[in-house]
């Protein structure tokens, strides 16, 4: 098979037949197209860089030897991820430095005030009384670094649930759908954690653009 270098992956029963058939080609596409996004995902649940591509070359190693036992029942994508979260959630095990996962009830944190959004009896519930003031364009490449930064903190700064489950949606481009089968959780409990995640980037961000803009 011949070289997918900037190219778009096929689909996944030919991803998954070149892979059984020990097609390097294919694996080095996978590897360039997906590497990036998984270290990012790893890095969530581990201390260091070092540790978050160790559990993305072991997760590599578990997908060749798993193959020929996938099953289909959901995209290769969502397969290779779940076995990143996995993988990532065993060497957080042993760095003892993550919360475990079954405690998700008691996921708290900062969000955005209640009273911000219209109520249950309204035409459309739950969508902003007043749209969120529109933040200045980071035009200047000091600017542009410096949210990079400042949203990398907020990332950073998350509870590890809450963290995970942006970085997949917000980062990394996951459906809902993907992120509750990834992660293994209902949508429910993804929609508050992607709600109070957002909440606090966006209060972050808010805070710096009024200082942006009072500056000026």
């Amino acid at each position: 098979m011949g070289s997918f270098a900037g190219s778009t992956l096929p689909p996944d029963d030919i991803v998954v037949s070149a892979l059984r058939a020990g097609d390097e080609a294919m694996f080095a596409a996978l590897l360039d197209t997906w590497s990036r996004g998984m270290l990012r995902v790893a890095r969530t649940y581990v201390s260091t860089d070092d540790s978050a591509e160790e559990v993305v070359q072991d997760t590599w190693l578990a997908v060749i030897g798993a193959i020929d036992g996938f099953e289909g029942r959901s995209s290769v994508k969502t397969w290779v991820y779940r076995i990143l979260v996995n993988t990532a959630k065993k060497r957080s095990v042993r760095e003892s430095r993550t919360l475990p996962w079954s405690a998700l009830e008691l996921d708290a944190g900062p969000t955005v005030d209640p009273s911000r959004f219209h109520g249950t009896d309204a035409a459309l519930p739950g969508s902003w009384k007043e749209s969120p003031a529109v933040w200045p364009t980071p035009e200047s490449q000091a600017l542009a670094a410096e949210v990079r930064g400042l949203i990398g903190e907020a990332l950073a700064g998350l509870p590890p649930r809450q963290r995970i489950v942006i970085t997949l949606r917000d980062v990394e481009g996951c459906t809902s759908e993907e992120v509750c089968e990834i992660l293994e959780i209902s949508a429910a409990n993804q929609r508050v954690l992607l709600h109070r995640a957002r909440a606090v980037v966006r209060g972050r961000l808010e805070d710096y653009f009024e200082s942006v803009k009072q500056a000026e």
